[in-house]
């Protein structure tokens, strides 16, 4: 399950957080084949004074870490590139506002499921894809 952190100014979500949230989920789950139900995505809101952006970006400007197994190949990375910036245009998102970073973590690195390594257990879907 990949782990997903995103970060944004504060006040132009206007009570739309879940469907934000919904909407990165969406798209880590048709390109990278994970199951919807497993998931886990914080959204952490700044003031303006606490998130210093680019001067190039707007007030949406929106920054994705997700911190995943890996295995996946370029294509798929762009593709999920692709996907969540598509996703949130909806919301008024300019595709120039979001940053998406990926961080694979191998699987004996993560402590799951009673404190056991994600590499002894099934995880239950591929990420060679």
């Amino acid at each position: 399950m990949p782990d997903v952190l995103v970060e944004t100014r504060k006040g132009w979500l206007a009570g739309r957080s879940a469907q934000f949230l919904a909407a990165i989920q969406d798209a880590i789950s048709a390109t990278l084949r994970t199951p919807a139900h497993d998931k886990i995505l914080r959204l952490v809101q700044h003031a303006h004074d606490d998130l210093s952006i680019p001067d190039w970006v707007g007030e949406r400007f929106t920054h994705i870490e997700i911190t995943l197994f890996p295995g996946r190949t370029v294509a798929t990375k762009r593709a999920l590139y692709a996907a969540i910036v598509e996703n949130l245009q909806r919301f008024g998102v300019p595709a120039n506002d979001v940053k998406i970073i990926l961080i694979e973590v191998p699987r004996q690195n993560v402590g799951m499921r009673g404190g056991n390594a994600a590499s002894d257990f099934d995880i239950g879907y591929e990420t060679a894809v």
